[in-house]
């Protein structure tokens, strides 16, 4: 299959990084995969390095007139068979063409920005829902899960460097520093627990300064501790004893799938996607949202049950494995393709 993976997006959010995931997985499965991305340099030289050749575009705004020309253009050139535009801004830029358009969606979006898209697919059985109540066929909409980094075999992080006891117990909090993360209710949790548990959240954002005023308020600063961004996710997952999701609105939570690989225990509240992901009491434990003291409850009873925390922890290395793994999220992938027909 000759494919166009169009990405419009610059940051370096979970749907981002997903995206080269997945087009290389599709190249090394023998695709023919061309990357048309908005210009970011790293997200270029990470494509080149294996062995794609991305084209950039512009990807503006409404009054960008010259992006969906040029997209034409070259998916011509590359021999289209099948396009698939990641979230809205890509996929308003779709031409009308002989080839067949997909939209991927990691969220719940309007889906006034897909009307070029012959089918639309979601990372979440949640997200496909949406779809069709929304109008879409079912026929024309599918479940297509990701995959993440196989944490297994990482190397657990030292926690003298992280400024924590060897004898203690551990929480780890991963992602963006913004209100919608939830970070301001881990940090109450933590505080309502006892003084032998300590808590790190790796990440940075524009909640930073208040998640800082709140861990000085609430007098925890020898315990709860902000590392800023880090690049050693499976390293922080194997030295924590519970890895904690506390997402006011989490549409997948890859950050759960991770933590499935590396085997550390999941404490979540309920948003959408780990709600979905996480079997309560099997693979992971399910808290309410905006609830600290629900979550410091549920940090509590798995501090106390070792034989708990082993028996979540291989249950939900079995279920990524079955489920989220990449070999199996590639073949589910490319059956999916294989399959379409405008």
């Amino acid at each position: 299959m000759r494919i166009a993976q169009i990405m419009a997006g610059a940051p370096q959010g979970g749907a981002e990084l997903f995206f080269e995931r997945m087009t290389i997985a599709l190249a090394n499965a023998g695709q023919d995969v061309l990357p048309i991305i908005r210009h970011d340099p790293g997200r270029l030289l990470r494509l080149r390095l294996a062995g794609l050749n991305p084209v950039e575009m512009r990807f503006g705004g409404p009054l960008d007139v010259f992006t969906t020309p040029k997209l034409r253009n070259v998916a011509n050139a590359f021999g289209t068979e099948i396009a698939i535009a990641w979230m809205s801004r890509a996929a308003a830029h779709l031409p009308e063409a002989a080839w067949t358009n997909i939209g991927r969606l990691g969220g719940y979006y309007d889906l006034k920005y897909f009307k070029a898209c012959h089918y639309l697919v979601g990372n979440t059985k949640g997200i496909v829902d949406y779809i069709v109540k929304s109008g879409m066929s079912p026929s024309r909409a599918a479940y297509l899960p990701n995959f993440v980094t196989d944490f297994a075999g990482a190397e657990a992080a030292s926690r003298q460097e992280l400024g924590v006891p060897e004898g203690a117990n551990l929480m780890l909090g991963l992602g963006r520093l913004h209100a919608v993360k939830g970070f301001d209710l881990l940090i109450k949790a933590a505080s309502l627990l006892p003084d032998d548990v300590y808590c790190v959240i790796a990440g940075d954002g524009p909640e930073r300064g208040k998640l800082e005023a709140l861990i000085a308020e609430l007098g925890v600063k020898h315990r709860v501790k902000l590392l800023g961004w880090r690049h050693d996710t499976g390293a922080l997952l194997k030295t924590a004893d519970i890895f904690v999701s506390s997402s006011r609105h989490e549409p997948l939570g890859n950050m759960v799938l991770e933590a499935f690989s590396a085997q550390t225990p999941v404490l979540a509240a309920q948003a959408e996607g780990p709600g979905e992901v996480i079997r309560h009491g099997r693979d992971g434990v399910l808290v309410p949202l905006e609830d600290a003291r629900m979550l410091a409850a549920g940090a509590k009873a798995m501090f106390a049950d070792v034989t708990l925390r082993v028996r979540l922890a291989l249950n939900a290395r079995q279920r990524f494995e079955s489920c989220f793994s990449q070999a199996v999220v590639t073949k589910t992938w490319l059956d999916f393709l294989s399959g379409i027909k405008i």
